[in-house]
């Protein structure tokens, strides 16, 4: 807009001085008409005039030249204002193209990274983004660091400024500027949340060492806020993504895996385990008298029963064990590398554990357990789960809250051998 202004007044000036230059051009034809066609006096006067004029022009024809390459110089310096914007306007369609390929935030931060060094390479840069509890701030990527710009691994959003405001905010210390408590280091920074669907998904920092640097940062905040934008629609492209894939993948109640999911980890477990030779187990559970229990005391009692039951089984487990919602009540794990005789002691300690919530919720809580192994109780991954369900119709008829194993298949007798470690 300023040099829109510029322009237009450099316009109204050239045409006023073409307008003077051609009154004195009359002027001038007029006194050598006097000068060729008078006599005496008259003649004289209209000579002197003539030459005044021509010295005037002359003089005017060096002031003119002079403001004409100001023109020029103005005309250059707006030529490459525009073909700046230009590249500007091609890097960040060039990104936005990108960042629909991104998968994570990793690689939303590389784009980012490398965009950034194009457009500002004299300023260090830093992507942060909220983690899945949206209370902290995660460094998902930084670049250009220098001794006065060293970004912390995480921040929280109570200590900044700018995710407060929702708008970009530039700390500076040397010009006394209200800082951020997250701030760190010499170097002044403009932070610039990132915003898409009215949330916030990130935050870019950029930070600059210079003497200058509030000038600088102040100068590039539109760039900054094009970037952030790009990048607060990649995010939350990439976070909308995720809690798809988890919706397929997770249940909503428990959090724990799906049926989906555990028949595929089931057929891979039990394919790398016919390779190696090692054993899998299967745990069915199911919690006793949960029908009881909902309807004396409440769908929200049993819920916070089944979320709790859910927890105690994944917090006892190894991160290679698997723990999914099988149906309604019913609950499956899935022990890797483990014989049948482990499974067993294991669906013990969970049963303890289950038991221990009578007294939290104050209401009775037990479930029956059954237990079944591939190879020796099961030939594959597509019988197994039937025997470890047949396991636990047996626990059921056996009076509930117990373990059954499977019948062990002829010719797998126990072997002795090394013990899962069980966690108390």
């Amino acid at each position: 807009m300023q040099a829109q202004d510029e322009l237009t007044t450099e316009m109204q000036a050239m045409a006023s001085r073409r307008l003077l230059i051609t009154l004195l051009h009359l002027v001038c034809i007029v006194s050598c008409s006097f000068a060729l066609l008078g006599s005496g006096y008259l003649a004289k006067a209209g000579a002197g005039i003539a030459l005044l004029t021509i010295l005037g022009m002359f003089a005017m024809t060096l002031v003119f030249s002079r403001s004409a390459l100001a023109e020029v110089g103005l005309q250059i310096r707006h030529l490459r204002a525009a073909q700046e914007t230009k590249q500007q306007v091609e890097e960040l369609f060039a990104m936005t193209d990108m960042l629909q390929a991104a998968e994570d935030h990793e690689d939303a931060g590389a784009i980012l990274m490398a965009t950034t060094r194009r457009l500002l390479p004299e300023f260090g840069g830093a992507l942060y983004v909220f983690n899945n509890s949206r209370d902290r701030l995660d460094l998902a990527k930084a670049w250009n660091e220098c001794e006065g710009f060293q970004p912390g691994h995480s921040l929280l959003p109570s200590t900044c400024w700018a995710l407060k405001r929702g708008k970009p905010h530039i700390n500076d210390s040397h010009t006394d500027t209200l800082c951020c408590l997250h701030q760190i280091g010499t170097a002044a920074t403009v932070e610039v949340p990132m915003m898409a669907r009215g949330q916030v998904f990130g935050l870019l920092v950029l930070a600059s060492d210079d003497e200058d640097a509030f000038a600088k940062l102040h100068k590039v905040r539109r760039v900054c806020r094009a970037l952030a934008d790009s990048m607060s629609l990649a995010l939350s492209n990439i976070a909308l993504r995720e809690k798809l894939r988890t919706q397929s993948l997770r249940d909503p109640l428990t959090g724990l895996y799906n049926r989906r999911y555990m028949e595929d980890a089931l057929e891979r477990y039990v394919s790398l385990a016919e390779r190696s030779g090692d054993a899998t187990s299967v745990l069915m559970i199911d919690l006793d008298n949960f029908k009881r229990l909902n309807d004396e005391h409440g769908h929200a009692k049993g819920d916070a029963v089944l979320r709790d039951v859910a927890g105690q089984l994944v917090s006892s487990l190894r991160p290679s064990d698997v723990v999914a919602r099988y149906g309604g009540e019913e609950l499956i794990v899935i022990l890797p590398s483990c014989g049948l005789e482990d499974a067993a002691l294991k669906a013990e300690m969970l049963r303890m554990r289950v038991e221990g919530l009578s007294d939290v919720h104050g209401v009775p809580v037990s479930a029956s357990f059954g237990v079944a192994a591939v190879p020796e109780t099961s030939t594959g991954a597509a019988d197994v789960v039937p025997m470890a369900d047949s396991a636990l119709y047996t626990a059921k008829k056996g009076g509930k809250n117990c373990i059954v194993q499977a019948d062990r298949r002829a010719g797998h007798k126990e072997k002795a051998g090394p013990r899962l470690a069980m966690r108390g």
